[in-house]
């Protein structure tokens, strides 16, 4: 068995944090590069997540002791499957509706990454975080002025450029963390 140290794990943790960075990049590539592809691939992934949520909690009922239990866990599974099933249905006004949740999803992330900020300023690396947070308030902000008229595309690029640009910063963040780790590795003995 292999003799980890300390700042071992932590460059390994580092490093796979920053495979998982450069997937994100690519992702956000790749939406961006097809962003009617991207908005209707990210409607269907939540409607299927929605339809199987709903199976579960259908299934879970069954659990329940109580006949009235039963009933009212019953009818949620029932609605998540019905509300997933209508985004597959109708696929075009489920991206408009998405493309407006997820504007408030990214004025919201944007807010709690400037607090993120505040908390680790003075960490190495955390004007990433700020960088981030101001992207992702602009884009959040940007989709308001187009609703719904850019929501075909509005979606899939939106998604891309936010997994891009976390991605360059679980990268950058990654690598300021293997520098800090450096120091904590003793030389081995020959």
């Amino acid at each position: 068995m292999a003799d980890q140290t300390v700042a071992g794990v932590v460059r390994q943790g580092a490093g796979w944090s920053i495979v998982w960075g450069v997937l994100l990049v690519v992702c956000g590539l790749l939406a961006i590069a097809s962003p009617g592809i991207a908005s209707i691939a990210v409607t269907v992934a939540i409607a299927w997540i929605l339809i199987f949520a709903g199976v579960v909690h259908m299934v879970l009922a069954f659990s329940a002791h109580k006949a009235s239990g039963f009933f009212w866990k019953f009818l949620v599974g029932v609605a998540y499957v019905f509300f997933g099933g209508y985004l597959l249905w109708h696929p075009l006004l489920a991206v408009a509706s998405l493309t407006l949740v997820l504007a408030s999803l990214f004025l919201v992330e944007g807010v709690l990454d400037i607090l993120l900020y505040a908390k680790i300023r003075s960490q190495s690396g955390s004007g990433w975080v700020l960088v981030d947070a101001i992207a992702t308030l602009l884009l959040g902000g940007l989709i308001y002025v187009h609703w719904p008229s850019s929501s075909a595309w509005a979606l899939g690029t939106l998604v891309g450029v936010s997994m891009l640009i976390s991605g360059i910063t679980r990268i950058m963040l990654s690598q300021a963390v293997r520098k800090l780790a450096a120091p904590m590795e003793t030389p081995k003995a020959a």
